[in-house]
């Protein structure tokens, strides 16, 4: 396997099928081939995993700015195929990433996840060492992939610090394993919420309903979230 940069037309239709796939829709993919060949253009960041000829991963990323005219990364979608060995592929991925940005002089990349996905905030929080920001309440409105349907979509806004301590121990294998001291307040989050959304949606949406308003509440009223601890707890101050 090998993680390489995509430019090409050819390469974008090709990612356009895979994020088809990975986000189960047979039409409207989340990004349009169109659209990525004119991000490569302007010098964003799109790359992609290649195993025997054909991608197998995928991210795109586009250039932005803070209001103090601090170059940001913003970091839209990650993809792996499902079916494909993807351990560890999501991470390389984003190790290429912070090393892209670090050569250019970029030093924060951000994107969202929801709150709800435990394998999504372990991996942003512990794995890479992001820190959770801000909770975004339905983000993008209704969503129609077979994976968010029937859901609202709230999303943690992540930024990662990628010269911050945690970033760099983070890139040597390092994850950030946040302490649970007596006075921290804990948030669960369900083990497979894509599951419950398939089978319960009442239930599920009284997941997002109860993250909502400890999670948001909480950063709300100038709280923060710590970490994630390996068996699905955020870790509030």
């Amino acid at each position: 396997m090998s993680i390489e940069e995509l430019t090409e037309l050819h390469d974008m239709k090709e990612l356009q099928e895979l994020f088809l796939k990975v986000w189960e829709r047979s039409s409207e993919p989340p990004l349009n081939s169109d659209v990525m060949r004119a991000l490569s253009h302007a010098g964003n960041y799109l790359a992609g995993v290649r195993s025997g000829g054909g991608l197998i991963a995928g991210i795109v990323a586009w250039l932005g700015m803070y209001p103090n005219r601090e170059p940001l990364l913003h970091s839209h979608i990650l993809g792996v195929l499902p079916g494909s060995d993807s351990r560890g592929l999501g991470f390389a991925l984003k190790q290429h990433q912070r090393t892209w940005c670090l050569a250019r002089g970029i030093k924060t990349v951000e994107w969202t996840f929801d709150p709800l996905v435990r394998r999504n905030a372990s991996f942003n929080l512990r794995k890479l060492g992001a820190d959770a920001a801000e909770y975004l309440v339905d983000f993008y409105g209704p969503m129609q992939d077979r994976i968010n349907a029937g859901d609202e979509s709230d999303r943690i806004l992540v930024r990662w610090h990628l010269e911050s301590p945690k970033a760099v121990a983070a890139a040597a294998g390092r994850p950030h394993e946040v302490a649970v001291n007596p006075g921290a307040k804990l948030c669960e989050v369900p083990e497979d919420i894509v599951a419950i959304r398939r089978t319960d949606p009442q239930k599920a949406r009284e997941w997002r309903r109860n993250v909502r308003a400890a999670l948001g509440g909480h950063l709300r009223a100038g709280g923060s979230i710590q970490g994630f601890t390996a068996d699905g707890f955020y870790v509030l101050d």
